[in-house]
């Protein structure tokens, strides 16, 4: 595990501090009311509710919020494996892929569960000096335990050079 982890894991698991990462970060996620639920090195649990600045005018969750918690928890993931790491990662969404299953109404819970398999392609990146890309699973399930929707977000690694 990357020994910056740690110290990544408590900012972001500090709730005080996790909004202001978002706020400096990532102002819209803050805004719209993105959540860290539960982070660890292997998952990530992001909360979205709906609310007047989530909603869209169909009565549910705006779609784009619902890419930026799909994103985000996938995101958390990488950026705690890039985090102070030397050499320095560059990290990209390349490419996403949604199918959304049903009305996002009340609250939302995105999850993904591929952190051992997003450290395995930035030390795959730092080991041959090449990019790397890896396809991340990240699930949204309302409070009945149905899936909303289910975002594939694919992401590209590559180590710098100095």
């Amino acid at each position: 595990m990357n020994p910056a982890f740690s110290k990544f894991s408590r900012l972001i698991n500090n709730p005080i501090s996790f909004g202001f990462f978002l706020f400096q970060k990532l102002p819209a996620a803050f805004f719209a009311g993105l959540r860290i639920q539960y982070y660890d090195d292997q998952k990530c649990v992001v909360r979205i509710r709906y609310s007047w600045f989530s909603q869209n005018p169909f009565k549910s969750i705006y779609f784009a919020v619902e890419a930026m918690a799909a994103e985000l928890c996938s995101g958390m993931l990488a950026f705690g494996q890039v985090y102070m790491r030397n050499p320095k990662i560059s990290m990209l969404v390349v490419k996403m892929e949604v199918n959304f299953i049903k009305k996002a109404t009340g609250t939302v819970l995105f999850t993904c569960e591929d952190g051992a398999a997003i450290q395995a392609a930035i030390n795959d990146s730092i080991a041959t000096g090449e990019g790397k890309t890896i396809t991340c699973m990240s699930k949204g399930k309302n409070s009945a335990n149905e899936v909303v929707a289910e975002f594939l977000i694919t992401w590209s690694f590559k180590a710098k050079t100095s």
